[in-house]
């Protein structure tokens, strides 16, 4: 594994990194309070680039890949974790799943309004009834002429308020588990298609998070994206590359957490010394630098094998386990070590603690990752 970045990566990520500190800082607390990114501030991650990183040069982006894109997610999140969600709902689940399934007259018509932030994507596949069991979901499309129409509800839909272009899955035979599920692509402002409420969350409040309700939504036949039926399996591929990218965003919130705590602990004294001079403190600090690098190579090498092609099935989802639960260490330990302070939205590491607990459950939760990753070593028979 090569550790160097690419150049033209490298040079990404100290733009990104500037933008960051002077474009997102000042503003985040205010964010999380009003639970809200401001739609100019998204118009300029289009305008930066950063929403089409991972689309080819011919529908718009950059073509830059995984490895650019996990770079720059963990410097955005550093300074604001909920923008890792925001971006994953556009970027990791909506583009990509059109990238990976979608027809080319479907390609051009979408590709190149999201790559450039006209237009903002989400991916609705969970269901009130329906989180890590996909298989239990009750949205349903009923033939209906050449076309469909889609009844139902989806629930923790990122951007789904605001979202213009919507990918939606949803039964389309009967009893026949997650091998009767087709994907379609609405768009914003289709008769019976609305966000009928917004989550109030303990982290990721910035982001926006709905429900999505469908009533009798009428949807043409080239809206399926993929073939019929095998929309799940599709869904499977994106979450693949979507998790390589939840746990960059991850190392953000623990790099974020430890960098907080660097300076607070050189400056906060007791008993006569600043309290970095303190072991037990230093410890914490050890320990929050080494899950850190450890996460970090972890999704490197998840997305190089992205870039080349590869499977990455059981990479990404170790680096989705490890690097989401080293960031809910480090901030736990970041509280710890601002002690009252830590407590307080005066300082953004309470801030860290809340987004990172909703990294640990979202797209796959912890125990799905240990799950994927033993059901892979136990087929595989090797480790």
């Amino acid at each position: 594994m090569d550790y160097e970045l690419p150049d033209e990566i490298a040079t990404f990520r100290d733009v990104v990194r500037k933008f960051a500190v002077e474009q997102i800082r000042p503003h985040v607390r205010e964010w999380d309070e009003k639970q809200e990114t401001p739609p100019e501030f998204r118009a300029k991650l289009g305008e930066l680039g950063i929403l089409g990183i991972l689309t080819p040069e011919e529908y718009g982006g950059s073509g830059l890949g995984y490895l650019a894109n996990a770079v720059v997610m963990e410097e955005l999140c550093r300074q604001d974790g909920s923008l890792g969600f925001t971006l994953a709902g556009h970027t990791g689940l909506c583009s990509t799943h059109l990238l990976v399934a979608a027809s080319d007259e479907q390609k051009a018509r979408y590709l190149p309004k999201l790559a450039s932030g006209e237009w903002w994507g989400a991916w609705a596949l969970t269901e009130p009834g329906s989180g890590s069991d996909a298989s239990a979901m009750q949205t349903k499309a009923v033939k209906y002429g050449d076309g469909w129409r889609i009844s139902g509800q989806k629930q923790f839909i990122t951007n789904g308020s605001f979202a213009e272009v919507t990918v939606v899955f949803a039964r389309t035979e009967p009893d026949s588990g997650t091998k009767g599920i087709s994907a379609f692509v609405l768009e914003k402002g289709a008769e019976g298609f609305k966000p009928i409420s917004k989550e109030d969350k303990l982290g990721m409040r910035p982001s926006d998070t709905a429900m999505l309700s469908f009533d009798n939504v009428y949807v043409a036949p080239e809206a399926l994206v993929g073939e019929c039926n095998r929309g799940f399996i599709d869904a499977l591929r994106v979450l693949e590359r979507g998790r390589v990218g939840i746990a960059a965003s991850a190392v953000g919130v623990a790099r974020g957490a430890l960098e907080e705590s660097l300076q607070y602990a050189k400056q906060r004294e007791t008993f006569g010394k600043p309290i970095a001079q303190h072991q037990a403190i230093q410890f914490m600090l050890a320990d929050m630098a080494t899950d850190v690098e450890a996460a970090r190579l972890l999704v490197h090498d998840a997305a190089l094998m992205l870039d080349r092609g590869e499977d990455a099935q059981l990479e990404a989802s170790i680096a989705k386990l490890f690097a989401t639960e080293a960031a809910m260490r480090a901030s736990l330990k970041a509280v710890q070590i601002h002690g009252g302070m830590g407590c307080t939205r005066e300082m953004h590491v309470e801030r860290y603690m809340r987004d990172a607990k909703v990294y640990e459950i979202g797209e796959g939760t912890s125990e799905v990752q240990r799950m994927l990753i033993a059901r892979h070593l136990l087929s595989s028979g090797a480790a």
